[in-house]
């Protein structure tokens, strides 16, 4: 059976999927975040005449689209909602958090059973940010490109193989990276172009096989190689995290980094000055709290942002 193991680190939760020790999945919720799931309260602020959605505005002041209102929801009452879709921030935008209408009755914790863990297993939170930060995975004989789009996520394959064995090869990566990506929403594949029927159809049963059990909706593959997924988007990937919020992607890995140091004397945190700025005192307060060091924060403009790194110094 695989595991969901939780860090609760400064500025964000993480959670891991792990099986046989390798990791399957992963999630990643910052703080102020809805989760798919989650009953939450809020105030009705706005409604067109005859529609049933409107917008309504929880305690904290964050804006939810609620859908299935009843009639006699009008604006300024208190309403129970279900989230259906944290709010995911995209190039240019923000689409708010979705929800439905709920009856208090019914709150449930959404969550899937989970570990509190003080570290997760060495080195398999590190593959899967690193393969999320740079936007690629590599397999045997090419690699996948990731784009996120406010569309869609574009997946890219490349490699020298021909194209039939290119898109066989991909597979398994492809279906690595939608879980430890946490992807949903729309995403479109580009294959390697297969001029023939059956080479086509290899490629789609052996993603139909790689693909059972996770829920999705998918389309053959077309003449030009192109395949589109659609599946449930609950909150924005780990790929939209780091697309769209990047430098504070980085400033709580730097934190990471430093609470997994052992030894005596201080913690030095080497950082771009733009990681610097998102570094918030009071997570700094809690990173001394956790190591009990003094922490030193040292601004390096040569140092590019995602390679900063922690160490221990003296006193």
């Amino acid at each position: 059976m695989a595991d969901w193991l939780v860090e609760h680190g400064i500025g964000e939760e993480r959670w891991l999927l792990v099986h046989n020790e390798q990791p399957i999945a992963a999630r990643l919720f910052w703080p102020g975040d809805l989760r798919a799931g989650e009953l939450v309260e809020a105030r009705l602020t706005s409604r067109r005449k005859g529609s049933s959605r409107g917008v309504a505005t929880t305690e904290s002041g964050l804006e939810i689209l609620v859908d299935r209102l009843p009639p006699s929801a009008s604006e300024g009452a208190t309403v129970a909602v279900e989230i259906t879709r944290a709010a995911v921030a995209e190039r240019g935008r923000l689409k708010l958090a979705q929800a439905r209408i709920a009856d208090a009755a019914k709150a449930q914790d959404g969550a899937p059973p989970y570990d509190v863990v003080h570290r997760f297993p060495a080195g398999l939170w590190e593959e899967i940010w690193d393969a999320a930060w740079g936007g690629s995975i590599a397999f045997s004989g090419g690699s996948l490109l990731f784009d996120v789009t406010p569309a869609m996520c574009v997946v890219d394959i490349d490699g020298d193989l021909p194209p039939r064995e290119l898109a066989l090869a991909a597979i398994p990566a492809i279906v690595r990276a939608l879980r430890w990506f946490d992807l949903g929403g729309s995403i479109a594949i580009d294959f390697p172009t297969i001029p023939d029927k059956a080479g086509r159809k290899a490629v789609d049963a052996a993603l139909e096989d790689g693909l059972a059990g996770w829920p999705h909706e998918r389309t053959a593959m077309n003449g030009f190689g192109l395949v589109q997924i659609v599946a449930r988007l609950e909150g924005p990937s780990l790929l939209h995290r780091m697309a769209n919020a990047r430098i504070g992607a980085a400033a709580r890995m730097v934190l990471r980094k430093a609470e997994l140091l052992d030894g005596a004397g201080a913690i030095q945190l080497t950082v771009h000055p733009a990681v610097k700025t998102k570094l918030k005192p009071e997570w700094l307060h809690e990173l001394a709290r956790r190591t009990g060091r003094d922490i030193r924060v040292e601004a390096d403009p040569a140092i590019a942002i995602g390679a900063e790194h922690a160490q221990m110094v003296e006193r």
